[in-house]
This record gives C-alpha cells, sequence and structure tokens, in this order.
C-alpha cells in the first residue's frame, strides 16, 4: 500500500542558479548511499572551514535544492537534508546536519538545523530523536 505524498513548493530557479544546486544534489544522491560512518566522515571532513549556517542561509539553500530535485521535494529527506548541506559548505556556512528517528509510528527522517531551529521542517523540534548530527566546527564559531 502506498501512502499519498504532497510535495515541498517548488519555485522554478532561473538557468544561470541551478548550477550549484544541482551539483550540490547530485553529490549528495551518491553520499546518500554509503554507510553511515562513511557519510558522517565526508560530512565532517566538509564542515571544515566554515562558518555556521544562518536560518536564512539553510532555509535559501532547502528552497533551492527543492526546486532543482522532484526527489528532494518528495520523501527523500536524506538526500535533500546532504544536499542543503552541501550547497550551504560551497556558499562559506554549514548548518548542523542531523538524521534521527521516532518510535511510534516509527520513522526514519534527517533534516538541517540552523540557530537552534529546524528548517523548512513541518513538524517541532524534539519529534524525532537524534541520533546523529553534525554541527559546525566550534573553533570556526569564533571567527
Amino acid at each position: 500500500m502506498s501512502m499519498p505524498v504532497a510535495l515541498a513548493e517548488r519555485r522554478r530557479l532561473p538557468v544561470h542558479r541551478r548550477a550549484l544546486p544541482l551539483l550540490a544534489v547530485g553529490i549528495a544522491r551518491l553520499l546518500a548511499k554509503v554507510r553511515p560512518a562513511r557519510l558522517r566522515t565526508v560530512l565532517e571532513f566538509a564542515r571544515r572551514g566554515a562558518a555556521p549556517a544562518t536560518a536564512a542561509q539553510a532555509l535559501r539553500a532547502r528552497e533551492e535544492v527543492v526546486s532543482v530535485s522532484l526527489r528532494c521535494a518528495g520523501q527523500g529527506c536524506l538526500q535533500r537534508s546532504i544536499a542543503t548541506a552541501l550547497l550551504c559548505r560551497m556558499r562559506g556556512a554549514w548548518p548542523t546536519w542531523c538524521t534521527g528517528v521516532r518510535t511510534h509510528p516509527f520513522a526514519a527522517h534527517a533534516w538541517v538545523e540552523a540557530e537552534e531551529q529546524l528548517v523548512g521542517e513541518g513538524h517541532p523540534k524534539g519529534h524525532f530523536k537524534t541520533l546523529m548530527s553534525i554541527p559546525p566546527l566550534a573553533e570556526d564559531r569564533n571567527r
């Protein structure tokens, strides 16, 4: 049995602004298939040297990722969250990348946070128990 899914609102980006989001989505698609330990290693490496992302930066990145990828606009939360974090990183910032679960009913989810708030999510903070998070590095916060 399938369940109906409502896609996130998608605004079309001008052609000249699609390259970076498409690159982030493509890399994220590959990374979404690797083991969690390898994904952690790659994302921890990627965040080095980046300033903490603001909520506005992270939301803009998420909206751009959703605008260029139908999978990211739907239930592809892992790919969407990785692509959002990578797109922020391409612009010199890093949000907190998270993945977690809820137990009743069981569901796994991946998302990004910035400035202590969830970015573009329809559920409240704490709805999912965080199992893995990759925040900006502490030494980068004091730039």
